[in-house]
């Protein structure tokens, strides 16, 4: 099944207070370790970002697009139809830019359940993880109708959608501590994310 992987990169970094994709996580920017992550299961990477917004330099890993929002500062969803509407695949990886600890095998394994679906999304503890899932293009019209209607809670979505949860059970193969929705706000998630580094091996 073709995909696409739509990174969104549109992020503010009002936390941290500077622009977290260009902070080294290892030896790559935090970007680059998310494209290094998803290249091998996508047909195109599409970067979803704010207008103006600065990018670490990308790595030469094929097709490659870098795409501004559609509408500005009006959060992920934005990011998540902008995509959507110029992806070329059917089915499209959507994840957050700050996500150093990706796991491939639990994308791939999302991919693998997602025919039949709209949208392929984990739930742990009860939460979702809409930055983390797998979106139909079929999800164009529910979220055009949400933005239209001023509504951009991503967690809405899934009910307006055929949703297929990922449960913990099903994560746990993969990635039983979880690291794969580990996302960067803070100085001390920056910190730790680097310590988190020393010691994990990522496939």
């Amino acid at each position: 099944m073709e995909t696409s992987c739509i990174v969104l990169a549109g992020g503010k970094s009002t936390r941290l207070g500077k622009n977290k994709l260009l902070e080294i996580i290892g030896k790559r920017s935090l970007l680059e370790q998310v494209i290094y992550q998803v290249a091998p299961l996508s047909r195109e990477i599409v970067i979803v970002t704010a207008e103006g917004q600065s990018l670490p330099p990308l790595p030469c890993l094929g097709n490659i697009r870098v795409l501004p929002d559609m509408m500005p500062v009006k959060g992920p969803l934005v990011g998540i139809y902008t995509g959507l509407y110029e992806s070329k695949t059917n089915y499209n990886l959507v994840v957050a830019g700050d996500m150093p600890f990706l796991n491939r095998d639990l994308l791939a394994y999302m991919l693998e359940i997602a025919h039949g679906y709209e949208l392929v999304i984990p739930r742990v503890k009860g939460a979702l993880e809409p930055l983390h899932a797998v979106y139909s293009r079929e999800c164009l019209f529910p979220v055009k109708s949400m933005l239209d209607s001023g509504r951009y809670s991503v967690n809405e979505l899934s009910g307006l959608s055929r949703a297929r949860y990922v449960q913990e059970d099903e994560i746990n193969r993969f990635d039983p501590l979880h690291l794969s929705f580990f996302n960067i706000n803070t100085l001390a998630d920056l910190e730790k994310a680097k310590n988190i580094m020393e010691g994990v091996s990522l496939n």
